[in-house]
């Protein structure tokens, strides 16, 4: 073979490498735009977190990849268009913890949360903790939860609506501190602060992100978070397990899948997409700005995670008999 020939196959063999693994009829990679489909509404946290991501993908791979909003229904909407997508790695869906939750919290689902879905990566974790108003009588954990063990029934705790997550995680907290507490649902975040600063809640058990403000304004006080580590934005708050509770952990967290069927080498590319994304200071800076650890996996640790998050979450619906819808 002449050296015409032998870099003709060369140059050959580098396009190849560059585009997706799809059958020959399809258009490379960069002449499509990639979907992200988020189960939640614009500005919060999950969909920042996206977005931000989705941002750096597209700079590094020099085409659009795009937020598709599909609140409501607990996620279920979001899945089930992701899930039903051609398995060509151009739909993608943002997972999350309420993933799992919905597994366990809906009698029926268009769709198997683990059979359906290729996991590609986490994006990150991010912290909920306890909250108490600023002028609360309670300065730690374990005084609110002296509190609670002395009176039985008369703490009341605000978190959002029945089954979120932090709802759950409020469960598995009062079962976990064998305590007798009123968790009490609001619509929304902004009305657990008001609540909570009006003194019309003793405690919220709440994603950390939103209540920074109020917290750095001195408006209310976190008690502890319910993560493994401390946040990396209040050092000084301690854990739950570092208050007493042993073994205590919740924690929320994002991360992006593919329809079922879609080819491996496709999800290992993207998979290193993703990770290179999160590498990157200026995305882990911003979201670190949110209280987000920019956190890389592979797609078997994150099948690990989704189906560890499943049984536990089960695990509180059941034990907290929160009916099945």
């Amino acid at each position: 073979m002449n050296q015409t020939h032998l870099r003709r196959s060369f140059i050959l063999a580098a396009l190849a490498i560059s585009t997706w693994a799809l059958p020959t009829h399809a258009q490379p990679l960069t002449n499509r735009a990639i979907k992200i489909v988020v189960p939640f509404g614009a500005g919060g946290v999950a969909d920042l977190t996206a977005r931000i991501v989705a941002q750096k993908m597209s700079d590094n791979m020099g085409q659009p990849v795009v937020i598709e909003n599909k609140p409501g229904a607990g996620g279920v909407v979001a899945g089930d268009t992701v899930a039903k997508a051609d398995a060509d790695g151009y739909t993608l869906l943002l997972m999350s913890n309420g993933t799992a939750v919905s597994a366990g919290l809906f009698k029926a689902l268009p769709y198997d949360t683990v059979k359906d879905f290729a996991p590609i990566s986490t994006l990150g974790f991010f912290d909920i903790a306890v909250a108490v108003p600023q002028n609360s009588p309670y300065k730690t954990l374990p005084e609110l939860l002296a509190f609670a063990r002395a009176n039985p029934g008369k703490l009341n705790i605000g978190t959002i609506n029945v089954g979120s997550t932090q709802n759950l995680a409020a469960e598995l907290f009062k079962s976990m501190a064998n305590i007798q507490a009123q968790i009490v649902p609001f619509n929304g975040t902004p009305a657990v602060i008001t609540a909570l600063r009006g003194g019309q809640i003793d405690a919220a058990v709440e994603i950390l992100s939103p209540m920074l403000p109020q917290i750095q304004a001195n408006a209310i006080s976190a008690l502890a978070v319910l993560g493994d580590k401390r946040s990396v934005v209040l050092k000084d708050v301690p854990t739950a397990a570092q208050s007493g509770l042993a073994n205590f952990s919740a924690a929320s967290w994002n991360a992006l899948a593919a329809p079922a069927k879609t080819p491996k080498d496709v999800v290992a590319r993207l998979n290193r997409e993703v990770k290179a994304a999160l590498d990157s200071p200026d995305v882990k800076k911003r979201l670190l700005d949110l209280n987000i650890d920019a956190t890389s996996s592979t797609p078997e640790q994150l099948a690990n995670l989704l189906n560890a998050e499943i049984r536990r979450w089960s695990e509180v619906i059941v034990r907290a008999k929160i009916p099945t819808q």
